[in-house]
């Protein structure tokens, strides 16, 4: 057994071998795990055990009608959780796994209808980190995971962040220190007659398209019903305090920026500036750090978030995305 800490009963373990080997106990035996990807921490259960899924959204606060995602290792794993692979889905495989990008596909009678919300789907991926893949592995089964916070709140990219909202709600947390990518991973649902874009994330539309040869739509949101893909639905990522996005043309916002922070700092407002990067390594930093930042906030306990917005081309589309789900009110100039 690795040294380990214990936080309102939650194991906190270092990201070592021994630890994935605990953690992969823990999992076959029905328990919930928070572990590192490189996109944000995922809060893990055995996919084909139902009480075991049940457990993410009692933890989470997560309503039932909100899909997971199935973490594998493997394709014997895809093949596993997805009952047909459509066309194109093994050339995406091959090209962005392991990677951030879930494919929604048709699914298999071994994942139990709660993991997606009833739907004949089912969103797959292979993380990109070495302590999820060879939990997975040493786990031996597929693994459902959404990010491990409490539901609505900014998603988790650090173990601090995880063990903020969900110390003592869950058996265990793996610590593999801050996530590489910073924003869930791109969800493209392969079940239908033409690809189509679920939630946007670090593998572009543009990305996409390049590997099917074939026009990426991107789905416009889901306001009733069971949505196909975590993050259409519900308020998601938002701070305590309120967010306000200004969007519209560069110089515009700007100023429209500039003048909000003043007037609600002469009414006396603690207000939290963020702003736009303007080359694009800066945009990959911003996704990065987008939750990291929220919480900041969160911890500095200002009244008002003031947000720019940025292009949604590219890695732009996601990070708008997220953005616009936290916002309690959009401007657009």
């Amino acid at each position: 057994m690795p040294k380990v800490l214990r936080i309102n009963q939650t194991l906190v373990l270092p990201g070592s071998r021994k630890s994935v080997l605990v953690a992969a106990r823990l999992i076959r035996r029905g328990g919930l795990v928070a572990f590192p990807t490189e996109t944000v921490y995922g809060l893990g259960a055995a996919a084909t055990d139902r009480s075991a899924v049940k457990k993410i959204f009692k933890a989470k606060g997560r309503p039932a009608d909100n899909p997971l995602i199935v973490h594998v290792a493997g394709l014997d794993q895809v093949k596993e959780s997805a009952a047909s692979l459509p066309p194109g889905a093994l050339h995406l495989m091959k090209r962005f796994w392991p990677g951030p990008l879930s494919l929604v596909l048709p699914r298999s009678d071994k994942i139990p209808p709660e993991v997606s919300a009833g739907l004949p789907t089912v969103a797959v991926r292979m993380p990109a980190h070495p302590v999820a893949l060879s939990l997975i592995r040493a786990a031996g089964v597929p693994i459902a995971a959404p990010s491990a916070n409490r539901s609505g709140r900014p998603s988790p990219t650090s173990l601090r962040h995880v063990l903020e909202d969900l110390a003592g709600k869950i058996d265990a947390v793996i610590d593999g220190g801050p996530c590489q990518v910073g924003l869930e991973s791109t969800v493209l649902d392969l079940s239908g007659s033409h690809p189509l874009i679920l939630r946007p994330g670090a593998i572009t539309r543009e990305q996409l398209e390049a590997v099917l040869g074939v026009p990426v739509a991107v789905a416009q949101g889901c306001k009733d019903g069971t949505p196909p893909s975590p993050g259409m639905k519900y308020r998601h990522y938002a701070p305590r305090a309120p967010l306000l996005l200004v969007a519209g043309a560069r110089p515009r916002r700007r100023a429209l920026l500039a003048a909000l922070a003043r007037h609600y700092r002469k009414k006396g407002l603690k207000v939290g500036l963020l702003r736009a990067p303007t080359e694009p390594e800066g945009l990959r930093r911003a996704a990065k750090r987008l939750y990291q930042v929220l919480r900041g906030f969160d911890a500095q306990g200002v009244d008002l978030i003031l947000a720019e917005g940025v292009s949604a081309r590219g890695l732009g589309a996601a990070l708008m995305n997220r953005l616009r789900r936290a916002a309690a009110r959009t401007i657009k100039v």
